[in-house]
């Protein structure tokens, strides 16, 4: 869990150029198969430490994805909302096929202890 949430925030950092300051506060939703860590923990270990955080529940709906942390994060940004890159990292992309700016990144071997 820790390691995909680090990832999933990193890459959403670099993908638009911004640092820990530049965050209001950021939502994390997790499936209810993922129990072994809060998401917010890795974004804390990130030195987010002045941001507030929360974690709640994706609900559960039939045939949905399993295993998914999601975060929708309050920015402060000069970027046009049109160029904000969504960041969707291992198959998750298949959950908003519909944006335009979508950075897809493929599967990478597995990090031993990680379960997320």
């Amino acid at each position: 869990m820790l390691a995909r949430v680090t990832e999933m925030v990193t890459e959403v950092m670099d993908a638009n150029g911004w640092d820990v300051d530049d965050f209001i506060s950021i939502i994390f939703t997790a499936t209810t198969d993922l129990v072994s860590e809060f998401p917010a923990y890795a974004a804390r270990m990130l030195g987010f430490t002045d941001v507030p955080l929360i974690c709640t529940r994706e609900l559960e709906v039939e045939g949905s994805m399993p295993r998914v942390v999601r975060m929708m994060a309050h920015v402060e940004s000069d970027l046009p909302r049109a160029d904000i890159t969504h960041v969707y990292l291992h198959g998750a992309a298949e959950l908003r096929r519909d944006l335009a700016r979508v950075r897809t990144l493929p599967d990478k071997a597995p990090d031993r202890g990680a379960d997320g």
